[in-house]
């Protein structure tokens, strides 16, 4: 196979075919070998000139698989070297059935564009390949330090003010079940954008075996609550009338990253708020803030789903404060933002409320998401110990919604016990 670099003609400028293609594959059996492939095709110079190309993998994900690849210049320091490293991104094998690899593009398109994404480098036939980020992978403990959530919380209010949700729509098919059902038809219209996080559910609980009658039950189940939830939430009202935004919905540990400027030395724990920035867009989709939010505070808890870590009233109302201040300083239609009566506390009141209304719903998200990889992938994880844990945050928070868990006597978990903390 060809290893030359391909630049298709894009359809418009701002086309995610204009970045570079590499018709090769990354392979995760000879993942070194397959990583400095890709980076001598994009850059050849790496591979005659003195100094070796070291290839570090990442474990973080559960998705993906995430190689480093660096040239080490000798006349350079490592921090030099830094600036020119590479991130390659294989996809997981099957995840398309996830994932929406063209509204990825874009997102990342839009985002490398407004300087809130690393400069996309290339593609490959599976996979991407992107500017390295120099700074710090967070932890679940880093998301719940002060000084680390209020710099999340404000780029998360730039996203949410700034970035156009068209960017990442199109026009829904109601020829789909996925689109029919959640595009919040009225008058002969729909009212929500497409993709939302309704319709990529719905597209998922459609894409689950559905083989054996214990999968079928499963299935129905999973659809009827899915369909309780479009209809009750679907509909939220955002701050300033952006009832939809352009959601990460993926913000967990691994996808903040803790910058540093060049050619300085990270110090970890010193209580000094450092710019972060976010990585991985491929589960962007129009959604209401409160969902993205919540996804996020649900995140503090890890994969390892320590309930116990989630944050408390006062954390959340922080984390708010800091989120509303730069959503309205971000905010794209300053003219349409000013003819809605400004009033920060009842904003962050308005949308505190809400994220607690929607706390048990990214439990639901990443359920199904984890039934699926659990059929899926090659990734050594306990998906379906993970679907379990998810969807059980999701059954917890149901029964205290309808009273059930008091009515039945059982002692409130732990997740919800922490959430209700001052």
């Amino acid at each position: 196979m060809s290893s030359s670099i391909d630049h298709q003609p894009p359809s418009r400028v701002d086309s995610p075919m204009a970045v570079p293609y590499i018709p090769l594959t990354f392979d995760n059996a000879n993942a070194d070998e397959s990583a400095r492939e890709l980076a001598y095709a994009l850059n050849p110079s790496w591979k005659n000139t003195e100094g070796p190309v070291e290839v570090v993998r990442f474990t973080d994900g559960i998705t993906n698989t995430l190689s480093k690849a660096t040239k080490r210049w000798p006349d350079r320091t490592e921090s030099q070297n830094d600036d020119d490293a590479i991130l390659m991104r294989a996809y997981g094998k099957g995840t398309d059935v996830l994932i929406d690899r063209e509204r990825e593009m874009k997102a990342h398109t839009l985002l490398a564009s407004m300087d809130l994404a690393p400069p996309l480098l290339a593609r490959f036939d599976n996979g991407l390949m992107y500017k390295f980020v120099q700074g710090d992978v967070c932890t679940p403990e880093d998301l719940r330090r002060p000084e680390v959530y209020r710099q999340t919380a404000k780029l998360l209010g730039q996203w949410h003010g700034s970035l156009p949700v068209s960017a990442i729509t199109r026009t829904p098919d109601l020829d789909k079940d996925a689109d029919q059902k959640h595009c919040g038809m009225k008058n002969g219209k729909h009212t929500r954008p497409m993709p939302n996080i309704w319709s990529v559910m719905q597209s998922w609980i459609n894409a689950l075996p559905n083989g054996t009658a214990k999968e079928r039950e499963r299935n129905k189940m999973l659809d009827s609550e899915l369909a309780v939830l479009s209809a009750r939430f679907g509909d939220t009202p955002g701050v300033d009338g952006k009832d939809y935004i352009f959601s990460h919905t993926d913000l967990l540990a691994g996808n903040v990253i803790m910058q540093k400027p060049s050619g300085t030395k990270i110090s970890n724990g010193d209580n000094k708020e450092r710019p972060v920035c976010f990585i991985d867009y491929e589960y962007s989709t129009p959604g209401p803030a409160a969902f993205d939010i919540s996804n996020h505070f649900a995140e503090w808890a890890g994969f390892e789903c320590d309930h116990g870590a989630v944050p408390t009233k006062s954390q959340r109302r922080d984390f708010l404060k800091n989120y509303i201040g730069s959503f309205r300083v971000h905010a794209i239609d300053l003219e349409q933002t000013m003819s809605y009566e400004i009033d920060l506390q009842k904003d962050i009141d308005q949308l505190y409320d809400q994220i607690d209304q929607f706390r048990g719903l990214p439990g639901f998200y990443w359920g199904i998401w984890a039934l699926i990889q659990a059929t899926i992938s090659q990734i050594d994880f306990d998906y379906t110990t993970y679907a379990e844990d998810r969807l059980g945050e999701y059954f917890a928070w149901k029964a205290e919604e309808d009273g059930s868990r008091a009515k039945e006597g059982k002692e409130m978990p732990l997740r919800e016990r922490r959430w209700a903390e001052e």
